[in-house]
Order: structure tokens, then C-alpha cells, then sequence
């Protein structure tokens, strides 16, 4: 299914958690600060920034993060695999052309930009940058989906 998509959000909701997804809208480089290095990624203005809040949750927190990444280049942590904060993160975000939810991965520990953490009712989801907007593969029969506009106020 391809969803046409320009400012707006898409949210893909289940019963108990969302994915929140917008285009990025710019060319930029984002930063991936991990425990060992620093990578940098290529964003082109086609690819997809995706929030996952695998347990639910308020959607304002979404599309802050939402923006800070896009409009604001904040960087991505990501967590040793073993760190006990990795438990605290409720929202995750992922950039990229492509971007698959997986309920098998570990939160905030995978630097690939190519997996983000869900819940195990929106796993499996893939999202990938088109022309038009984007294009959403295996969206479970349960999944709803809608399009969604916010825009952080500033001073």
C-alpha cells in the first residue's frame, strides 16, 4: 500500500502501542552516538524518520522526537546491549529509506538504522521511502492507520 505523505504524519495504531512516521523533508546528516563511536548517516529528503512506542503512550512525546531529529538534528543514543537503561525507553526512533519493526530486538541497542523495536502487534511492519510518500508492507489485519498533523510552537 502506498500512502501518499508531504508534512503530515502517518500513525499506524494497534490495540496497545503506535508507530508514528514522517518524512524527513531535508538532506542532513545525522549523528548516532553509540558506546564505542560516533556514526554519521546520510538523511535524504525522501527517507522516514519512525517513532515506535512499543507500549503505548501519550503520541505528543512521538512527534517531539519526531521533530527533534528532523528539524532540529538532534542525534540517536543507542545503549550497550546490556545497559538497564535500555528498559526505560518507551519511544525509539529509527531513520532511513527503509525501516522494518521487530518485537525480538532489544530497545535503544542497534545502531542500524534499518530496525526499530515495536510491540509484537505491529512487528513485521516494513516502511519504505517512495516518490509519493510511502509505501507500508505486512500492516496486520488489526493495525489502523491515519494521517496526523502537529507542529511544535516556536517562541
Amino acid at each position: 500500500m502506498i500512502v501518499p505523505l508531504r508534512d503530515e504524519f502517518l500513525l499506524i495504531s494497534g490495540t496497545r502501542s503506535f508507530l508514528l512516521v514522517a518524512r524527513a523533508g531535508s538532506l542532513f546528516a545525522l549523528r548516532i552516538e553509540a558506546p564505542d563511536m560516533e556514526y554519521s548517516q546520510t538523511v535524504e529528503p525522501g527517507d522516514l524518520i519512525a517513532v515506535s512506542a512499543p507500549e503505548g503512550g501519550s503520541h505528543e512525546p512521538a512527534f517531539m522526537l519526531a521533530e527533534f531529529v528532523r528539524t532540529y538534528r538532534m542525534p540517536l543514543i543507542v545503549l550497550p546491549k546490556d545497559h538497564p537503561g535500555s528498559k526505560r525507553f518507551s519511544y525509539l526512533v529509527s531513520v532511513g529509506p527503509l525501516i522494518t519493526t521487530s518485537c525480538s530486538i532489544r530497545r535503544g541497542t542497534h545502531p542500524e538504522q534499518h530496525l526499530v523495536c515495536s510491540s509484537d502487534e505491529l512487528a513485521g511492519i516494513t516502511l519504505k521511502a517512495h516518490s509519493e510518500g510511502i509505501e507500508v508492507l505486512d500492516l496486520p489485519e488489526s493495525a489502523t492507520h491515519r494521517y496526523v498533523n502537529y507542529r511544535i510552537l516556536t517562541g
